[in-house]
């Protein structure tokens, strides 16, 4: 059989020679072929990453019998699009491995567990997205500006740069033109600017 293997760390400060190491040798022990695909640095939430795109295009092709990967949420921790997924896996005759969680979606009871476990991967991301939110809210609350940093541009700053084109004022200053034009229409002796 030829195998794709797939992999995907969310930040280019993760490695994926863990994930690789694993994988190539379950793909030797079954005495399989393999072809690998690499995501750095991009979410399972997104639909859309290089090497799945990739990946996807050359299941189209038949250029593989089984998709493995070492977990289902390196795969995608978005229920809808790991389902639609394996959906066309399925439907263009592949079949799908997942090493950590025992997977094997050619088999009622293995999809079962894959749904089971693409919605808990879902679930968490939402519970992740919720603490999110509820730590931005309190921080309001609590009357922290969130966002940048302001700064304060000096008078004689914009003074050096009145009279000039925004344009040229923005590259004096070492802004964009939109900075610029909103620093200059202020009319205190120094501004904070975002």
């Amino acid at each position: 059989m030829r195998a794709a293997i797939y992999v995907r760390v969310s930040t280019l400060e993760q490695h994926v020679e863990n994930q690789l190491a694993e994988l190539r040798q379950y793909v030797e022990r079954r005495g399989w072929a393999a072809v690998e695909y690499v995501d750095r640095g991009v979410s399972g939430a997104k639909d859309r990453r290089p090497a799945l795109d990739q990946l996807l295009a050359a299941a189209k092709r038949r250029k593989f019998d089984v998709v493995v990967c070492w977990r289902l949420d390196r795969l995608g921790r978005n229920l809808r699009h790991l389902i639609l997924l394996l959906d066309e896996l399925h439907a263009l005759g592949v079949a799908f491995v997942s090493l950590a969680e025992g997977i094997d979606a050619t088999t009622p009871a293995g999809r079962l567990q894959l749904h089971v476990l693409g919605a808990i991967a879902e679930f968490e991301r939402a519970r992740i997205q919720e603490r999110v939110k509820a730590g931005l809210a309190r921080a309001k609350a609590q009357g922290r500006r969130l966002g940048r940093p302001q700064r304060q541009v000096p008078e004689e700053r914009l003074a050096a740069v009145r009279g000039m084109s925004v344009r040229e004022a923005a590259a004096k200053l070492g802004v964009s033109p939109a900075t610029a034009h909103r620093w200059l229409s202020h009319k205190s002796r120094s501004i904070s600017a975002r």
